[in-house]
């Protein structure tokens, strides 16, 4: 890393930095008036072509290879303000505090809802825009605060092993397309000139893990597995999304890194597909090419590839290197300008060097953050997510009479569990606890009691339960809180003199990137400190380990510290030397107040900290089963969350690896409570929360016995909790659909480093799932009849399809009618069948509708025209789920 970066990092979290900007962007604009009056990339009456050719003709050789890396400094003698390409989006703004969570990129898929995900994505487009202007008035043109967002992550979700694969629309070419599309849509906007946002559909391409070896890894897919699955997302993306930008992926393919791979770069994106915008590499993905392929030797020559091949933009320095590519020649000067201009193509099509007045974005006021608005359509996400999987002789929505509730799990109140990876702050969080306690608190008892740790080695955040602020807290706000600990904000780094902002909060979980008003106002991100005291109690006696997280960023040059105290006696110490999650055991007795303090310090521009504990695991058990005994009906939260499965994580448990999952069963501490509920005899609903598939076993089955119910709910976001209550009470029908294939175990797979299709999700796999792609419950009830199919005239070979689709209950609610194409007889590489079209609409008890969809069978089951004309027929279904899962549907020949 060059000494430069390490200083701009340095200055971007300081207060210098933000009064350094300010004057160099008064400066930068000043320059950009004396040049203005004969630059043609001055004028926005020229094209974004001619303007960035003019502008490029301007820099000297050092000063565009600086542009091409991600961090792009200022160019004070043309007026260029610095800019920061690096941004994420992926289920609303992130890493940029304080915005509107979204579910995870999965959940989003799992509503087979194309509008909503374009309304979804015009809501973070919006808040990008505003954080964007806002960040403009204040001079700051730090890293996630710009227009280029590195989303959405397409990739075909082949493995449920994949911890990244939450970040995906599953595992169908089909449905990964069209929810693409809306979301690139929504993020770039309609405006005839000027681009709202860019965004980057990444990996490009036939990227999805093992995440460990991802840097290394070479790929070898086979041709029609290529251009059938791992393609068309990228392919209707570009051309029909038309995203200004792509994302090249680490890997190789058939030998070539993906970022200099000719085939990928030239022949399908820019040559077959008519892409015009830039390309911009992985992080670190140029320099993978010396230290992970071994492909090149030296940093010169693998940059100098990279852009020959294609690759505009690095995530990384590693064009610093191309001054001396050219003086090798290595690369032309001419070669470096052909990137440099569609860079400043798009920087131009986004307003950049615009009067602010002349892009109608530009007035997007900062009120748009987090607003009232967005939390709703957040809502209306979550609700349609959730999938329901089962429900025994109608077990769900609870009845009304059910007067006590046990809630248990770890994921029942885990803010990370909500939030999922790439993720925002959110201005509050409804974990399912809590919504719970809204929903049913007025008419029935809710008992929580967590039962287990999402693994043996797993910590979690200390729960507002066991604490409570000392009794000075009463005069914070004149209301004594009885749970939480006492909060004070000190506008320096040694807890001194008078706190500037005194509170009673329910947990040691400071975020400092969540740009929270109150703390804004009056607390400086940097050289600041925290002091956190109250009474903890624990729950019952034993061996209880504590421990310190403190927060991290990918750029920051941290020197923080925490330090916790029980009794006044210190019993650890985090700071920059220790190790990264110190924790220490201690004999904790049930009932006896401990008084807990915690003090953090911070010097330059750390992220945050937070408390954690692992209880006695039997005591813990045993408190759930007697929750549960004396209880009505148990609903157990259990899963996964973001520091199990996830990107390149240095994790090694059993069932985990490296951000990947060796397994598909459910942590076995988790499996243990489960079983100990359902021996209790009692009824038991059972939501999972997880980026993918997960197998409860005993769930389905455990000595006839068996959950009465079971709700899939991912990671559900801001209002996650909010519409698993929701969904539980009846006030939101389930019409989830799963857009990944539930398998019975890793047995039923291949090996997760083979990227042949065959044996792989619904189109290849022709085993018995737990459930299968495109399955799900409703609290109502469809039929489908009147199938009709007709050919299209034109060159395509095209037919149109029409269905009805009646609600035979009493009760409204969404229905997704999804049609399959598969041919007959098959041949030996083709698709069991494909998803064709799908639609998801509403309707009121007793209402039908007649359902319409155009299929081009030229890019179904296989591209080759001669084959689709060849003997044989193609069965299509419309229904709600694939034909042959119990599903309702019709289908015929023709």
């Amino acid at each position: 890393m060059a000494l430069g970066d390490h200083y701009r990092r340095f200055l971007r979290g300081s207060l210098l930095a933000r009064l350094l900007w300010m004057s160099l962007s008064l400066s930068f604009w000043s320059s950009a008036e004396q040049v203005g009056e004969v630059a043609a990339f001055r004028n926005p009456d020229t094209s974004a072509e001619q303007r960035a050719a003019d502008l490029v003709s301007r820099m000297t050789l050092e000063e565009k290879v600086l542009q091409m890396q991600n961090s792009a400094p200022a160019i004070l003698r043309l007026g260029i303000p610095a800019y920061d390409w690096w941004n994420e989006g992926l289920h609303g703004v992130a890493r940029a505090g304080l915005a509107t969570v979204f579910p995870q990129a999965i959940g989003l898929a799992a509503t087979w809802d194309t509008p909503l995900m374009g309304r979804v994505a015009e809501t973070i487009s919006t808040e990008a825009r505003a954080k964007y202007n806002q960040a403009q008035r204040q001079g700051d043109h730090s890293r996630y605060h710009g227009l280029t967002y590195w989303s959405p992550n397409i990739n075909i979700f082949r493995d449920p092993r994949w911890g990244r694969g939450q970040e995906t629309y599953g595992e169908d070419p089909f449905l990964t397309s069209r929810m693409a599309v809306a979301f690139i849509r929504g993020m770039q906007g309609n405006d005839s000139r000027y681009l709202k946002t860019i965004a980057t559909p990444k990996h490009f391409a036939i990227h999805s893990g093992p995440e460990p070896s991802r840097h290394s890894f070479d790929v070898h897919p086979g041709v029609r597995d290529m251009e059938e699955t791992y393609l068309p997302a990228f392919k209707a993306s570009l051309v029909e999304g038309r995203a200004a930008s792509v994302m090249c992926a680490y890997n190789r393919l058939d030998g070539t890194p993906a970022c200099a791979n000719s085939l990928l770069l030239n022949k399908y994106l820019r040559s077959g597909w008519g892409f015009q915008g830039y390309v911009v590499s992985d992080c670190g993905a140029i320099d993978d090419f010396v230290h992970g392929h071994n492909y090149k030797p030296t940093m010169p020559e693998a940059a100098a590839l990279a852009v020959k091949a294609g690759t505009d933009l690095t995530c990384g320095d590693e064009y610093a290197s191309l001054v001396e590519a050219v003086k090798r020649g290595l690369i032309t000067e001419h070669e470096i300008d052909r990137s440099l201009k569609r860079l400043f193509v798009a920087r131009i099509r986004l307003g950049m060097f615009d009067p602010v007045d002349s892009v109608s974005y530009s007035t997007i006021p900062a009120s748009e953050i987090a607003s009232a608005e967005h939390r709703k359509r957040a809502l209306e996400a979550a609700r349609a997510s959730i999938v329901l999987l089962r429900n025994d002789d109608h077990f769900l929505p609870l009845k009304k009479r059910i007067r006590r509730i046990a809630v248990l799990g770890p994921a029942a109140d885990d803010p990370d569990t909500m939030l999922a990876n790439y993720h925002g702050i959110p201005s509050s969080m409804v974990t399912p606890l809590e919504g719970l306690r809204r929903q049913f608190g007025a008419d029935s008892e809710i008992r929580f009691a967590q039962g287990s740790m999402f693994t043996r080695d797993s910590s979690a955040l200390v729960p507002p339960e066991i604490v409570t602020p000392p009794a000075s807290a009463a005069s914070v706000s004149g209301k004594f809180s009885q749970k939480g600990l006492l909060a004070e904000y000190f506008a320096n780094a040694d807890l001194q003199g008078r706190p500037e902002l005194v509170r009673v909060e329910p947990r040691v979980d400071l975020q400092r990137e969540m740009q929270e008003a109150a703390l804004e106002a009056k607390i400086p991100r940097t050289d600041f400190s925290v002091r956190w005291s109250g009474i903890l109690r624990a729950p019952y006696s034993g061996k209880f380990t504590i421990g310190v997280v403190r927060m991290r960023c990918e750029d920051c040059e941290v020197s923080d510290s925490a330090l916790v105290y029980l009794d006044n006696k210190r019993i650890l110490s985090e700071d920059a030397q220790s190790p990264a999650t110190p924790e220490t055991a201690i004999e904790l007795e049930r009932g006896k107040a401990y008084r807990l303090r915690v003090e953090y310090r911070q010097h330059a521009g750390g992220v945050g900290v937070r408390l954690v504990w692992k209880p006695p695991p039997e005591p813990l058990l045993k408190e759930a089963v007697r929750e549960v005994k004396n209880s009505d009906v148990a609903v157990a939260f259990v899963g996964l969350n973001s520091q199990l499965e996830g990107e390149e994580m240095k994790i090694d448990l059993p069932g985990f690896s490296g951000g990947d999952r060796t397994s598909l069963d459910l942590p076995e501490t988790q499996q243990r409570l489960l079983d100990a509920v359902l021996k209790t005899g009692k009824p038991l609903v059972v939501v999972l929360l997880s980026g993918s598939s997960i197998v409860a076993k005993d769930v389905a089955n455990l000595a006839g016995v068996h959950a009465n119910a079971i709700l899939e709910a991912w990671y559900g976001g801001e209002e996650g909790g909010t519409a698993i209550a929701q969904t539980l009470a009846g006030d939101n029908n389930p019409a989830g659909r799963i857009p990944v294939t539930f398998y019975r175990s890793v047995n039923q797979l291949p090996a997760f480093e083979d990227y042949a299709m065959r044996g792989r999700t619904y189109r290849y796999f022709d085993g018995k799932p737990l459930y299968p792609f495109g399955f799900g419950l409703s609290y109502s009830t469809f039929r489908f009849s009147d199938l009709q199919v007709e050919p299209e005239p034109g060159e395509k070979v095209a037919i149109r399809v029409s269905a009805r689709v009646e609600n035979t209950s009493k009760t409204e609610g969404d229905e997704v009618a999804q049609l399959y194409v598969g041919r007959e007889p098959r041949g030996d590489d083709d698709p069991i069948r494909e998803l064709r079209g799908f639609q998801r609409i509403h309707l009121n008890a007793g209402e039908s509708r007649v359902l319409q969809f155009d299929v081009d069978l030229s890019s179904a089951v296989t591209r080759n025209a001669d084959a689709i004309r060849s003997p044989g027929k193609f069965r299509v279904s419309v229904g709600g789920g694939q034909p042959g899962t119990g599903a309702p549907c019709v289908d015929a020949l023709f």
